[in-house]
Order: structure tokens, then C-alpha cells, then sequence
């Protein structure tokens, strides 16, 4: 019985990198990793910036409530003033 650890995915990589000449899958095998932190250091920043603002007692951006609707229906101070002439009689 043959039981491979692998998934599909990864099978499949490894199928084409052993088409490829030796420096393009080096190439290839270091592009993955620079992607891959990369995007370890992004949510890293990510993460230290939510911290710094929470300690700062600077507002930080929520996930919006159940029934709270969209940013543009509560506008709050941002809401265009409202004049006189406007009014319908």
C-alpha cells in the first residue's frame, strides 16, 4: 500500500519543476520563498501597526456589526451640511 504525504498540489509543482533545467528551478524555488515572506512580513506589519494604534488609543478599523449597514449611510461628521433652500415646502 503506497501512501503519498504529498498533496495534489505539490505533486503537481514537483512534476513540472522536473521538467525544467536546474537554474530555472532554482529560479522558480526562490521566487515561492520571496513570496512567501513577503507576505509573512506584510501581515507582520499588519499585526505590529494594529498594536501600535490599540496603544495608542488611535480608532481602529472594524469588521462592520450585524445590521449596521455601510459606511456611506452613517456619514457622521463627513456628511455634507445641509441648507436652508433645500427644504421642500
Amino acid at each position: 500500500m503506497h501512501v503519498t504525504l504529498a498533496s495534489w498540489k505539490s505533486e503537481i509543482f514537483e512534476g513540472v519543476l522536473r521538467f525544467l533545467p536546474d537554474w530555472v528551478q532554482i529560479a522558480v524555488l526562490c521566487l515561492v520563498v520571496a513570496v512567501v515572506l513577503a507576505t509573512w512580513a506584510y501581515k507582520l506589519k499588519r499585526k505590529l501597526a494594529y498594536r501600535r494604534a490599540v496603544r495608542a488609543g488611535q480608532p481602529v478599523h472594524a469588521a462592520a456589526q450585524y445590521g449596521q449597514g455601510r459606511g456611506a449611510d452613517y456619514l457622521g461628521s463627513y456628511a455634507p451640511p445641509t441648507r436652508q433652500d433645500d427644504a421642500t415646502t
